[in-house]
């Protein structure tokens, strides 16, 4: 027992800050100030169980170094001061040279303490040594006096608690039986509301039992978060009955705090619940509904979208799921955050097409042919090829076909062609444009954990269509992009191979779904842009550019009616004679396509529709007719009389009035109006041979995303040091064909009698400029060599290269010209220009064959081998300094 303990007549004092160490009470403290360290060396350390030290409570801001009590898993300490003080007062004492005077306001009263637990250690990298020590609270004592003993103090105490005999005493007073039982009352009170939630609470009820009650009142009050002032009040309580009166009051205390906290919980509890009981209210009112029979109006939201989902003819695998997330969302309040995410998921579920596709008819050949005349001009070999693909289909509907892909230039009809498939087919047609995409999430969709997620744009318009097998347009598919979201093209892999889109997954879906029933047909301007992966899984069909007979036949056929129908005219309003819209295509156009075309069609339409609409026609008077020379309805309006109607005859019959209205309403575009709606000729069939009227330059064909065009070079000498400079914005391949341009012309010099004789540097003293004009447009490729040398050889003979005359091909050092690509192109973009003859490498003749035969008819084409070939062509009456093939 506590009481038992011999206290000695000193102590070594622990001062503690804002905290009592009550008897019977065990806290753990860690001492780091080399007082508190001394101390617990020499009086605890030392001495092992023998050891013993009084705690005394210090107050808080008047003293720097005090210990710190920590809560049961640590605590510091602070450092003493050396020095004699009275007791119950303050006062100031020198330090050390190293410390500052310190007011030090100590309590009289304090705790003797003993230690259960002792363990040294050293802090690193400083190698301060520190204490745990674990201290039990014994008994009260009273401060005689306090001195130094180095840097801690020693107190002369007396006890204060009574002695064994004196307490067995004691407990026979009536007074101090009944505040006992009324303790254990209200701490068993306590032990029964805390044993509900601390399991751990059996054991206190061991001491209730076991401990006398004045030791049971400080071990209670010690584990009770209370004030300073109250621990002081409490440690001062040496009389028992103050004793039990203060901890009883404060247990009570305790235990109204907790019942408080109770009934809080409660209440909150009960707030929360609310909810679940709507939920039941809401289930109930449901059942009384169906019993009742008053819900035929009033169905449910959920049993709609069940029994919607039933009828979706989902696969298995995605019923269970749906029925899965089905069963999730009829828990769900629709207060509840995800309960809108999860609904919307549902109906897209149930909107999908799993099973509904369009119905199949039979495939006329016949009438698809017809279609597809009906709907395009030209287009022979494509058209063609659309009949084939709709022949295999016809024999077999359920093979899978190759990935169509139309590339050519805009406005040639690529975007058309696909819709005309698709009425052919007598299937939905859907278009979804590719240009600019660069996140994977427009293929794939995102994912349901993101806020605002949605599916692809595969999904979402096989959401639109309503059927599984429409025909589904990629448009722009060589403009898409990647970046940090992702690669789109990547993505579209899935989706174009026929063994892997029968299971493709939409992230936002998270389900299978097949579409290897979808005819996808894509599109693009050019093919270099397509990743080879992506390419591979399509069938390229080329779509060049059309010939200005085959755009006077698209005009008259298509554009003119079209274009009069959206302007709200007709033929008898306007009319565009043939010679008009040649001369548009030759002045005002030249593209591939024919959207300029219809542009200029559609502003002479404008025109026409704003004299239509100022326009007063007057019907004239037949010679049968005489004016009146006076109003009828002023003359009776004058006489005061009443109005009357009166018929007139007249000698015109309606056939007549009809046609005098047409001949004076009827617009025909001629050349002046030409030029006052459209504006001066933008092109003329003069400009080539206007542009190489000087030597130096020369004509090329080239290849771009809008189809073939013509590029002038020119070149010129000036005095210098023999340097090369290139404009124009060029890339590396076309500034390499320079180079080689003008070392084949400086090796060939003496041949071709460029230099005189004996003249061995041809750059000797001159710098040679080559600009290619259109600086604004970015230019390579390899294809200009043949034109580079000629233009040279031009500038360095004076002799003009002849206007009706251009070139393609790529050129080696030793002379040789090799094939280059988009020769269809190239060619019709010459057709356009006026110019009648094109020389073409040797290898290019194969080529030939894609040309339309109209266009090859008015023109001349010559193939070469070499560019000795090409020098004797390009100039008039052959060039002189000619040489035998040769390598």
């Amino acid at each position: 027992m506590a009481e038992s303990v011999e206290l000695p007549s000193r102590l070594a004092i622990l001062p503690f800050r804002n905290k009592v160490l009550l008897p019977g009470a065990i806290i753990r403290i860690r001492c780091t100030s080399p007082s508190s360290v001394k101390l617990v060396e020499q009086e605890l350390w030392q001495r092992e169980e023998k050891g013993l030290i009084g705690v005394l409570p210090v107050r808080d801001g008047e003293m720097t170094s005090v210990a710190h009590v920590l809560s049961p898993g640590a605590a510091s300490d602070s450092g003493e001061q050396s020095s004699k003080i009275p007791l119950g007062t303050s006062d100031s004492h020198k330090q050390d040279a190293k410390n500052q005077q310190e007011l030090i306001h100590w309590h009289t009263r304090g705790v003797a303490a003993r230690a259960l637990h002792l363990s040294r250690g050293v802090e690193k990298p400083s190698g301060r040594v520190t204490y745990i020590v674990v201290l039990e609270g014994l008994c009260r004592f009273s401060v005689q006096d306090l001195s130094a003993r180095g840097t801690y103090y020693i107190a002369r105490i007396s006890r204060l608690d009574m002695t064994k005999a004196e307490m067995e005493l004691a407990e026979q007073d009536p007074d101090l039986i009944s505040l006992s039982r009324q303790f254990k009352a209200t701490a068993m009170e306590l032990i029964s509301v805390l044993e509900q939630k601390q399991k751990t609470i059996g054991r206190t009820k061991v001491l209730l039992e076991t401990v006398p009650v004045h030791r049971l009142a400080d071990i209670f009050v010690a584990s009770f978060e209370i004030s300073f002032e109250e621990q002081l009040s409490m440690l001062d309580s040496v009389d028992l009955k103050v004793r039990l009166s203060k901890a009883t009051e404060l247990v009570d205390r305790h235990l109204q705090s907790i019942r408080v906290a109770e009934k809080i919980t409660q209440k909150v509890e009960g707030q929360l619940s609310k909810s679940q009981k709507e939920f039941l209210l809401r289930q109930q009112m449901r059942a009384i509904k169906e019993e009742l029979g008053d819900n035929d109006d009033d169905e449910d939201d959920i049993v709609a979208l069940e029994r919607k989902m039933q009828g979706a003819g989902m696969p298995p695998n995605v019923w269970k799921h749906a029925q899965r997330e089905l069963r999730r969302l009829r828990k769900m309040q629709p207060q509840q955050p995800g309960y809108s995410s999860s609904r919307v998921y549902l109906e897209l579920l149930a909107d999908l097409p799993w099973q509904k596709a369009s119905e199949e008819h039979e495939l006329d050949l016949k009438a698809a042919k017809e279609r597809l005349d009906s709907d395009h001009y030209g287009l022979v070999k494509v058209k063609q090829r659309i009949i084939e693909y709709l022949a295999v289909r016809k024999l077999k509907p359920e093979a899978k076909g190759p990935i169509l892909c139309f590339v050519g230039p805009p406005g040639v009809g690529k975007t058309s062609l696909a819709s005309s498939i698709a009425a052919a087919l007598d299937r939905k047609f859907l278009r979804i444009s590719l240009g600019g995409v660069k996140d994977e999430a427009d293929i794939r969709g995102h994912r349901r954990t993101y806020i605002g997620s949605m599916p692809g744009r595969l999904i979402d318009g096989l959401k639109r269509v309503a059927v599984n097998n429409p025909v589904m347009l990629l448009d722009e598919i060589d403009k898409t992009g990647s970046d940090i979201r992702g690669d789109p093209a990547s993505a579209l892999l899935e989706v174009l191979d026929p063994e892997q889109n029968k299971t493709f997954n939409d992230h936002y879906l998270n389900v299978p779904f097949d579409l290897s029933k979808v005819i996808f047909i894509t599109t693009a301007n050019r093919i270099q842009p397509i990743p080879p992966p992506l390419l591979d899984r399509m069938e390229v069909i080329e779509l060049p550019g059309y010939t200005p007979e085959e755009k006077l036949r698209i005009a008259m056929k298509h554009l003119i009616p079209r274009v009069l129908d959206q302007h709200g005219l007709t033929s008898d309003f306007l009319e565009i004679p043939e010679a008009m819209v040649k001369l548009v295509i030759q002045r005002y156009t030249r593209e591939a396509g024919v959207r300029n075309l219809e542009r200029n069609i559609a502003a002479l339409a404008r025109a026409a529709a704003v004299k239509v609409a100022e326009q007063e026609c007057a019907v004239p008077l037949s010679k049968d007719m005489h004016p009146m020379a006076e109003s009828l309805v002023d003359t009776r309006l004058a006489d005061g009389a009443e109005v009357e109607m009166e018929v007139i005859t007249m000698g015109v019959d309606r056939h007549d009035i009809s046609n005098a209205f047409k001949s004076t309403s009827t617009m025909v575009v001629d050349e002046a109006m030409l030029e006052k709606v459209l504006g001066p000729p933008r092109f003329d069939d003069r400009e080539t041979a206007e542009r190489v009227a000087s030597p130096g330059i020369s004509v090329g064909l080239v290849w771009t995303s809008l189809g073939g065009e013509v590029q002038f070079v020119e070149a010129m000498a000036m005095g210098g040091k023999g340097d090369l400079h290139l404009t124009g914005q060029l890339g590396d391949v076309i500034k390499e064909s320079a180079q080689i341009a003008l070392t084949w012309v400086r090796a060939k010099a003496s041949d071709l009698k460029l230099s005189a004789a004996g003249e061995i540097n041809l750059l000797e003293g001159r710098d040679i400029h080559i600009h290619f004009p259109a600086g604004a447009v970015p230019k390579d490729g390899p294809s200009a060599g043949v034109t580079l040398v000629t233009s040279l050889v031009s500038l360095f003979s004076q002799r003009k290269v002849r206007a009706d005359t251009a070139m393609t091909g790529e050129i080696t050092l030793r002379g040789l010209v090799l094939p280059v690509g988009g020769v269809k192109d190239k060619i019709l973009a010459a057709h356009r220009y006026g110019i009648k003859r094109v020389i073409l490498p040797e290898r290019n003749l194969k080529d030939l064959v894609e040309v339309p035969s109209a266009v090859l008819a008015s023109m001349e084409v010559l193939l070469v081998k070499r560019m000795e070939d090409v020098l004797e062509q390009a100039f008039e009456g052959g060039f002189l300094g000619r040489l035998k093939s040769r390598l």
